[in-house]
């Protein structure tokens, strides 16, 4: 009777703070009774926190003497279990360009903790440049304890009302209630999108007459005033293998389509893509960056010219911008890009070295273009309209006889043809100014192979010894060229062996290490030190890390689509040679496994001789992406998959 009567409360009292969220008026520094009451939250009990309320209030005003976009952010959250809470610091990010910044202002910040109050001090309170642009004002709210509630505002006053934003809905806590409210001139249009898959429980809105004043001028101006909220929204929890969180978190984003002036001008600012390919020919950051040809015929080596096959002239060009430019780890698209400058210093922004390779193979006689996308960090680029903010990166897009190949100079380990990783983001918008622009696909490297072949005897002792060869290709090799490059072969063995305590290994050899167009190979002998247990010897095969060394779906349900970037094959061929120390009892049984639609397939084979155990493990995954609603399959695919390498032992007794 009491848990019932214990629910029905909870029930009761969240939805009466849902209702109260909407009609009360929330005052900065006055918390309800309600709200410190609260232990839990009953539709996450796990939560160690709650946003209670948020609101934004976004309008255009007069600021200082300028019109100015006014950005206004009031935020309360719960704190369950302090020890667990890792939300005690705030961030918020602004703009900057040149010596114009956005200004963040009346910023408060207070931990109530009943009826004491601690205030976030103004020394407490600093910033930290994050790229060109952005920076970030941060703070940490202080004596953070259970049943603490933490609380926030600011203003901030932009002159760059491009930068609208929006306002995500959604957080890594669960949040009872948010809410974005606008009040927009008449003169000020925005296009708006709704990302995400869940629905505004609020989306009002309506003229309001005369709300938009201007020094100096008699006549106001009427506004366009919405309301959008969310209620009962649950907390983003990252999943592995996903791409960026800013695709699926529910969020309004508004992008200005066009401002008209008091002198009745008008300022287009969303434009159509024929609009985006015009300024961005004669750019002097993008197009205008591609007028080098004539100085890299004169840095190119002549024998790259004297190669006659297309692609392998293509290949040389690529080889020698990424030998010869090393990246600065800074991103461009849209403004301080010097290819030649870059050239010469051998330096340069992701940009600069791409719009050079660019320019190189263009010298060299080939069809090279940009190629304008998003990196895995962000969300996929809107298709509705031209959002040149969404994209933060450009590669090269190189046509030889009909063959699309994807280039990128910055990542000194990934081979012709082969993007890094953070490049593979589903679609780019390739530049071409002559035919107009075009959405393109960003496939990955289709031949991403793991190939290890074990042969393993044992002596008169009976203990085991053998050699071991490793073969990876594509984005594998890639991986392992990165990971072991400042390594001595010392370390790497530690590495590796570290994966396995009974396991040592001497003799490493490694070839093709700089040769990025050859496949990456190890070999190296090994023994094995297994304790027997009674008379039996229990030997797990796969003694070598493995591609998928353990299950990466451990959870029961999966939100988020699986997106592993690229497709992977994964053979391990093992011989165990037991000669007349043992005898073999017992092998784990054969298996064949199939995803559906022909995604991929797992099949674990044990032939055995008298004397000897052969095993062949084929693992691929043809399909690299994957809906949510697939994910029951994968994750009983790899519980197979991690339960043959490391759960299944061969039985042996000693003769």
């Amino acid at each position: 009777m009491f848990l019932k009567t214990l629910l029905f409360t909870s029930c009761f009292f969240l939805v009466w703070l849902c209702s109260s969220q909407t009609q009360s008026v929330h005052t900065f520094g006055e918390p309800i009774g309600e709200e410190f009451a609260m232990t839990s939250y009953s539709l996450d009990q796990d939560a160690a926190g709650v946003v209670l309320y948020e609101r934004g209030n976004y309008t255009v005003d007069a600021a200082d003497g300028y019109i100015r976009l006014i950005k206004e952010v009031h935020r309360k959250i719960k704190v369950f279990d302090a020890k667990n809470f890792d939300y005690s610091t705030v961030e918020i990010p602004y703009y900057r360009e040149n010596n114009v910044r956005e200004n963040i202002k009346d910023l408060k910040a207070v931990t109530h903790n009943g009826k004491s109050k601690v205030y976030v001090s103004s020394n407490a309170i600093f910033d930290t440049d994050e790229s060109q642009h952005w920076s970030l004002k941060k703070f940490t709210f202080a004596n953070v304890q259970d049943g603490s509630i933490l609380e926030y505002s600011y203003r901030v006053e932009t002159p760059y009302f491009f930068n609208f934003g929006g306002w995500a809905f959604m957080n890594n806590l669960p949040t009872i209630y948010s809410e974005l409210h606008t009040e927009i001139p008449g003169n000020y249009t925005f296009n708006r999108t709704l990302y995400g898959d869940r629905k505004l429980d609020v989306n009002h809105a309506e003229i309001k007459i005369d709300c938009f004043h201007l020094p100096g001028f008699k006549v106001p101006g009427d506004c366009e005033s919405a309301t959008y909220v969310m209620k009962g929204i649950p907390a983003f929890k990252e999943e592995q293998y996903m791409l960026s969180k800013d695709n699926y978190m529910p969020a309004l984003k508004f992008e200005l389509q066009d401002i008209v002036h008091l002198d009745e001008s008008k300022s287009a600012f969303s434009k159509s893509w024929d609009d985006v390919d015009h300024e961005f020919r004669y750019d002097k950051d993008l197009g205008r960056q591609l007028k080098y040809t004539n100085f890299f015929k004169d840095q190119l080596p002549a024998s790259i010219f004297a190669i006659s096959d297309e692609l392998e002239r293509a290949k040389a060009v690529y080889y020698f911008i990424q030998d010869k430019m090393s990246w600065n780890n800074e991103t461009r698209i849209l403004d301080d890009i010097r290819v030649k400058e870059a050239f010469e210093k051998n330096v340069g922004n992701s940009s600069e070295i791409n719009l050079g390779l660019i320019n190189a193979l263009e010298a060299a006689g080939l069809n090279a273009k940009i190629m304008l996308l998003a990196t895995r960090d962000r969300a996929i680029p809107t298709k509705q309209y031209p959002v040149l903010t969404d994209f933060n990166y450009a590669i090269v897009h190189l046509d030889i006889n009909n063959t699309k190949y994807l280039l990128d100079a910055t990542d000194k380990y990934t081979p012709f043809g082969v993007l890094p990783y953070r490049d593979l983001n589903v679609e780019g918008r390739v530049l071409d100014f002559k035919k107009g622009s075009y959405w393109a696909p960003i496939d990955p490297y289709a031949k991403n192979m793991h190939y290890v072949n074990m042969q393993l005897s044992t002596d008169d002792a009976g203990k085991f010894s053998g050699k071991v060869s490793e073969v990876s290709t594509g984005y594998i090799a890639a991986e392992k060229r990165k990971e072991y490059n400042e390594y001595s072969k010392e370390e790497i063995i530690k590495r590796k062996q570290s994966k396995n305590e009974s396991l040592n290994i001497t003799n490493l050899e490694i070839q093709n290490e700089k040769d990025l167009e050859q496949p990456y190979k190890e070999s190296y002998d090994i023994s094995l030190f297994e304790q027997p247990v009674g008379d039996k010897l229990f030997v797990f095969p796969f003694l070598m890390q493995t591609y998928f060394s353990e299950n990466p779906f451990k959870k029961e349900n999966r939100q988020y689509p699986i997106e592993f970037g690229f497709p992977v094959t994964n053979n391990y061929l093992i011989s165990i040679d037991v000669t007349d120390q043992y005898e073999i009892v017992q092998t784990p049984t054969n298996r064949l496994l199939k995803l559906p639609n022909n995604d991929g397939e797992m099949s674990v084979v044990y032939n055995q001789t008298a004397n000897k155990v052969n095993i062949r493990l084929s693992v691929k995954l043809d399909n690299y992406t994957f809906s949510a609603e697939a994910y029951k399959t994968l994750r009983e695919f790899f519980t197979e998959l991690i339960k043959i390498q490391s759960e299944e032992p061969i039985q042996l007794k000693k003769i």
